[in-house]
């Protein structure tokens, strides 16, 4: 079975459950925990994806880390990826937990690419246009880039609507060449 699989089951599992006991925003705020902690230590990731530490290893490996930061709920959790072999999975299980939920709650990633930096109501009125436009709420990533030369290029999912002036130029320039 694929990773991408596996992690999306294990997310999917853990989030019907989260929402079936109502105890979501808990598992979210110790997924977060979770996942800082994964980002800052390499070794610990290197360890629970390692064939050669038992999963039992890796159990006591997750209680000591994690002790005090995260409940019983998701301790159990925990210890059934270790036990079932998918505690090296864990930083894309988090990953797909992230996904599932905000498909559930109708949030995409926007990335926005712009020549200077936009003012608030210019980033107000450029997201709540892109809000209507896809019908769902926004979570923007706002990013500079001066070669723009003016403009701003908006990237949803794998679509990119691309305004930025080099761009038109480039189009200019192709249409002119052919």
């Amino acid at each position: 079975m694929s990773t991408l699989i596996a992690s999306r089951r294990y997310a999917s599992a853990l989030l019907s459950a989260a929402e079936e006991g109502n105890f979501l925003d808990q598992i979210v705020a110790e997924l977060q925990v979770i996942k800082e902690v994964l980002e800052h230590s390499r070794d610990l990731v290197h360890a629970l994806r390692s064939p050669l530490v038992k999963g039992d290893k890796k159990i006591h490996i997750l209680e000591e880390v994690f002790k005090g930061s995260v409940g019983e709920k998701m301790f159990l959790f925990l210890k059934l990826i270790a036990r079932k072999k998918r505690a090296g999975l864990l930083p894309e299980i988090i990953d797909e937990f992230q996904i599932l939920l905000d498909e559930k709650r109708g949030v995409i990633n926007v990335d926005v690419t712009s020549a200077v930096k936009l003012s608030d109501e210019q980033t107000n009125e450029l997201l709540t246009k892109l809000a209507a436009f896809t019908g769902k709420k926004i979570r923007p990533t706002m990013i500079l880039n001066e070669q723009f030369i003016g403009g701003a290029a908006v990237k949803i999912g794998d679509t990119i609507y691309d305004g930025s002036i080099s761009h038109q130029l480039q189009m200019l320039r192709q249409s002119l060449v052919s």
